[in-house]
C-alpha cells in the first residue's frame, strides 16, 4: 500500500503547476491551495466574493473525490488579499465550515496582485 494516493476524478479543476490537487495520507487529506480558477486551471478574475467562493468550492470538489466533506476539516489555512476584504471573507468562511470550526490561519496580503482569495486545509479521512 502506498503512504500516499493522489486525489483525482473528472470534477477537480486540472492545474498546469507541478503539484498534486490532493494527496491522502494515513488518516489525513492534505489540499493543495485552491485560488479561483476554472475546471482547466485558468484564473477568474471576478469581486472578492466571486473569487472567495470559487476558491472554497475547488476545495469542496476535491475533498468529496475523496470521500469526504468540508466538516471533516481540521486545519483551513487562507489568504486574503487585502485587509479589507476580512469582513467579508468571515462571512463567507461561515457558509463553508461549521461550529466546531477548523484550526485556521488567515494571512492578509500576501497574493500580490494576481489572485484576491486561495486556501489549503487538511481533512481528517480516517475511519
Amino acid at each position: 500500500m502506498s503512504k500516499k494516493e493522489v486525489v483525482s476524478g473528472a470534477n477537480i479543476p486540472k492545474s498546469h503547476l507541478p503539484f498534486s490537487p490532493g494527496i491522502v495520507s494515513g488518516d489525513h487529506l492534505f489540499v493543495s491551495g485552491q485560488a479561483s480558477v476554472d475546471d482547466t486551471g485558468q484564473i477568474v478574475v471576478d469581486t472578492f466574493e466571486g473569487e472567495c467562493r470559487r476558491s472554497f468550492e475547488n476545495l469542496k470538489r476535491i475533498v468529496e473525490a475523496a470521500g469526504a466533506s468540508l466538516d471533516d476539516a481540521v486545519q483551513v489555512r487562507n489568504y486574503v488579499g487585502k485587509q479589507e476584504y476580512l469582513a467579508e471573507f468571515n462571512a463567507i468562511y461561515r457558509d463553508y465550515f461549521n461550529a466546531p470550526y477548523p484550526a485556521r490561519t488567515t494571512l492578509i496580503g500576501c497574493l500580490g496582485d494576481l489572485l484576491k482569495f486561495e486556501v489549503d486545509a487538511v481533512f481528517y479521512v480516517g475511519k
